[in-house]
């Protein structure tokens, strides 16, 4: 990085701190510092809660998801929409009569204090483990490209969050939202730009797009149904909506953005202003990344985009293995230029048959460099064990660093930056005020003055944010960041949401039953995980239907046994 990256860079990221820290001082109480005064309109809830759910896994994750799979991801989002819809009809409207901090104290109310700490505690541990992969996010670009130790860049990302989020709570977590998505989509923007300019000069934008269908990256709907498909439309539309649902109305980093609005309508605004947009910029996003991939049919690309795991292979017996694979794949690469000119060529002129000629060349030439990309992956694992060999995260800021002009390259990790912030502010946030009120203000101190409580949520952030960091050092293990974050919460939300699902809508069942069948339905979803194939968005429908499942016919036994 030049000096003008790191102005960019230092000067994003410490105008967005500062300004959230002297915007919101002075939060003195409860209701400021965990619901902002209930003084958000409904742009800045929208964008809010956009910032929470783009984290920076998002920016790096996705586009390395649409090089490697192509767009078929977008559809997972397909159910979001409808899930604010419901959520703004049905839910808003108890939380706000209820006056509740968080969305658990609703519970209580419904059923009784067990099932209540129960949701609590599933949140609390879910969204613990999901607040240490977005400061992971981030933290192994800057310490793979700058040479910076994993946990100190670890140390001083959950830092910078830990202090604002701290200083001015809920307030201060959606007013620096607003600046941090500002920069987030320009940035995305201007680097999908970018990467079209690059391309050759007889390739076209169109030409771009048809080679990207033609290689199978275009693959927007799948309308199979498959059981063990991660993406497609039956999954994102059905386990996508019970996801959103229970993401949206049950985990409090959700929650919080909405609880603070002016007025129902502003909370209800602010929702169906996501359930807008945030298809498209998941698909700009998405359709970046499959530009990138194309970007790279005329460029050559790294055997492996994470080079400095690559590079210590050298300093092993190994390295004569490692230099022959990677001439290997520059041998096929032109080759597989040449193809690839060859389908553009028949692309312009229509000609049907050189169209399928020149693709199934490509595609044999794409396996071939796939297998020599899989026989290097196995390569480093041998020579370094212990490295991380999948490298799918690493192919957006690959072309970053290396190809963008100086400043974009500080802009692009400011995005990523700013997005780590924005989400982990939001979890911290939210871990802190689900911690001092459901449990600490219900089961340990339950008469104090209102600045004890303030203080407690501000140490505890700190405490949380102390554990994600700690949980960061461990995300390596883990494969692509933004499966991993969505696998976690899949594993979760849908007992959670279960759980609300039977207060709101099935009076019949009680307490005692509903968390029985929350603790059983929790069960079955981890089965699933461990033992079957079943792809996890439809952990979601699972875990939830297993609550209400269970809990008519716990319900049933608890009241017979009661009569007799």
């Amino acid at each position: 990085m030049r000096p003008l990256d790191w102005i960019v860079l230092l000067g994003t990221l410490g105008f967005i701190v500062v300004y959230g820290i002297w915007k919101t001082r002075g939060s003195k109480d409860m209701e400021g510092y965990l619901k902002g005064d209930n003084s958000m309109k409904w742009w800045t809830i929208g964008l809010s809660i956009m910032a929470t759910q783009a984290s920076a896994i998002t920016f790096l994750s996705t586009p390395g998801q649409a090089y490697e799979d192509g767009m078929r991801f977008v559809q997972f989002y397909f159910g979001l929409p409808i899930a604010m819809v419901i959520i703004s009809i049905t839910v808003i409207p108890i939380f706000y009569r209820l006056k509740v901090y968080t969305a658990y104290e609703f519970l209580e109310n419904r059923f009784d204090l067990k099932t209540r700490s129960l949701a609590a505690f599933l949140f609390l541990v879910q969204r613990g483990l999901a607040a240490g992969i977005t400061i992971y996010a981030p933290a192994i670009i800057l310490s793979t490209m700058l040479g910076w130790s994993l946990t100190m860049t670890n140390l001083i990302i959950g830092v910078l969050v830990i202090v604002y989020t701290v200083s001015g709570g809920t307030k201060a977590v959606s007013v620096t939202q607003k600046q941090q998505m500002a920069v987030m989509m320009g940035g995305m923007v201007i680097a999908g730009f970018m990467v079209v300019s690059y391309l050759p000069e007889n390739v076209g934008f169109d030409d771009a797009v048809a080679v990207a269908g033609k290689m199978g990256k275009m693959n927007v709907i799948d309308f199979s149904f498959d059981w063990d498909d991660r993406y497609n439309f039956w999954s994102g539309l059905t386990g996508g909506l019970f996801l959103a649902l229970s993401y949206f109305g049950t985990d409090q980093s959700q929650v919080a953005r909405y609880l603070g609005g002016k007025s129902i309508g502003e909370s209800r605004l602010g929702l169906l202003f996501n359930g807008l947009l945030k298809i498209p910029m998941q698909f700009l996003i998405l359709f970046i990344g499959v530009m990138v991939f194309v970007f790279y049919q005329f460029n050559q690309p790294p055997v492996f985009f994470n080079e400095a795991a690559k590079n210590k292979v050298y300093a092993t017996p190994y390295a004569e293995e490692l230099r022959g694979l990677e001439t290997r794949h520059t041998v096929l690469f032109q080759e597989k230029q040449q193809a690839v000119q060859g389908l553009v060529t028949a692309l312009k002129s229509e000609d049907e048959a050189a169209v399928t000629t020149a693709q199934g060349k490509v595609a044999a030439l794409t396996s071939a460099g796939k297998q020599v990309r899989e026989e290097v992956k196995e390569l480093i694992a041998k020579a370094v064990p212990g490295s991380e060999t999948k490298d799918t995260d690493y192919v957006f800021i690959s072309f970053v660093m290396k190809y963008l002009p100086t400043g974009l390259v500080g802009l692009l990790l400011a995005v990523i930056l700013s997005a780590a912030m924005s989400s982990t502010a939001s979890e911290l946030n939210a871990l802190a005020s689900t911690t001092v009120v459901d449990i600490y203000k219900r089961n340990v101190k339950q008469h104090a003055s209102p600045a004890h409580y303030v203080n407690a949520s501000k140490l505890l952030t700190v405490a949380w944010g102390v554990i994600a960091i700690l949980f960061a050092t461990f995300a390596s293990l883990l494969d692509n960041l933004i499966q991993a974050v969505n696998i976690i919460g899949s594993i979760f939300y849908g007992t959670i949401l279960g759980i609300f699902l039977v207060a709101f809508y099935f009076k019949r069942i009680k307490g005692n039953a509903v968390f029985l069948a929350a603790l059983l339905a929790e069960g079955v979803v981890l089965f699933c995980f461990y033992f079957t194939d079943i792809a996890f968005l439809w952990f979601n429908v699972i875990g939830c239907a297993c609550v209400v499942l269970f809990g008519f016919i716990l319900q049933g036994m608890i009241g017979e046994k009661a009569k007799s």
